[in-house]
């Protein structure tokens, strides 16, 4: 019988880059796999489904409330409707109809990222308007307060390594100032991995990927405050019918909550130790220098970083990244650095003989260029 990638004729990853969603995210654990498949093979009444499962997680993580969503970014745009709409029921089928004049969302200049689309969309999709907070590569405590008028709905916040991370202030100074102005806070999480520190940090509503770090079904969970989680879930009769998640994902993220919460996780110093034999045979290659670099968001995630001197391998670092998705297996990295002749590979998805194969074909297409 054909494999998955011979029937459709489809190209083999090796993943460097992460739990990326262009790749697929992450691969859930089998019972995972398993709740998944006994949901979509019962019947249930939906709107008891997804309350009794949120009650669940609210209990596994200690928190008020709790909702299963269809991935983070609806989670942003049904957070938002929440604040919005609230208990209108006008409101939840009319919310792009109506006029709203109370309808910005603020937050930092430096978190108004893309993060494979843009947030302000998200916001929009949610009815709301975006307000940037000071500027690019800073934003005070001071500076947040100064962006909020009478018609701030709520404060956002997106925890993630695409933001702007030095002289930015801290969810824990975001919740002060949005409780001193009696606005709700939204922190967006989705790649986290503490699933109660934002929560406890004072946020209303803190939404997270179900496919990232919690290695579950592609989904989302909107974790807060009661009568907040329970206005995201009014949205299901409002935008958030276009975006609702399935008995299958439900179940399957809650199962990956409970061997999340219960399972050992790789340590930083782990990948390290599964990188190292990695770093060192790069390292041999001309032009090439490779070290251990940290999380720039605080993480406990280790990885390699690559450092091309490209006047010595004689190839722009962006065409070798294109290059290295064009062999047998299409290998992806972090390239946000290309531009500087620096990528980096997080080993979390990757086996040692994986990074193997990487370096292989890395110094194939070196030897290419330098013998060419």
């Amino acid at each position: 019988m054909p494999s998955i990638y011979e029937k459709y004729n489809l190209k083999q990853v090796i993943n460097a880059s992460g739990r990326m969603t262009a790749l697929g995210v992450s691969t859930p654990r089998p019972e995972v796999v398993e709740a998944v498949l006994s949901g979509m093979n019962h019947y249930f009444e939906m709107k008891d489904l997804v309350n009794k499962t949120g009650e669940y997680i609210a209990r596994l993580l200690e928190v008020e409330g709790a909702t299963v969503v269809s991935c983070a970014s609806a989670g942003i745009a049904q957070s938002v409707a929440a604040v919005l709409v609230k208990d209108s029921d006008w409101l939840l089928e009319n919310l792009h109809r109506t006029p709203i004049e109370n309808n910005e969302i603020v937050l930092p200049r430096g978190h108004n990222v893309n993060f494979g689309a843009p947030v302000g969309t998200m916001v929009a999709l949610g009815g709301g308007k975006v307000v940037e907070a000071g500027y690019a590569n800073e934003c005070s405590a001071e500076q947040l307060a100064a962006a909020i008028s009478p018609r701030t709905a709520a404060v956002l916040f997106i925890k993630s390594h695409h933001c702007v991370q030095k002289s930015m202030l801290s969810v824990e100074q975001a919740a002060v100032v949005a409780r001193k102005h009696n606005l709700p806070l939204i922190v967006d999480a989705a790649a986290e991995e503490d699933l109660q520190r934002y929560y406890r940090a004072g946020a209303e509503l803190v939404i997270y990927s179900g496919a990232k770090a919690i290695e579950g079904p592609t989904s989302g969970l909107v974790i807060g405050k009661t009568q907040y989680v329970e206005w995201v879930k009014r949205q299901a009769g409002g935008i958030g019918r276009a975006m609702k998640v399935g008995k299958e994902g439900i179940l399957g993220l809650t199962c990956a909550i409970e061997h999340f919460l219960s399972a050992s996780k790789e340590s930083g110093a782990e990948m390290v130790a599964k990188m190292t034999p990695f770093i060192d045979q790069l390292n041999t290659l001309n032009g090439v220098s490779a070290r251990v670099v940290w999380d720039s968001a605080g993480r406990d995630i280790a990885r390699s970083e690559i450092k091309f001197d490209e006047a010595i391998t004689g190839v722009a670092t962006a065409e070798l990244v294109s290059a290295l998705k064009q062999g047998e297996y299409a290998i992806y990295f972090r390239g946000y650095k290309a531009n500087e002749g620096i990528i980096e590979a997080d080993v979390r998805s990757v086996s040692p003989a994986q990074l193997a194969i990487v370096a292989k074909r890395i110094a194939e297409e070196l030897n290419k260029e330098q013998t060419a």
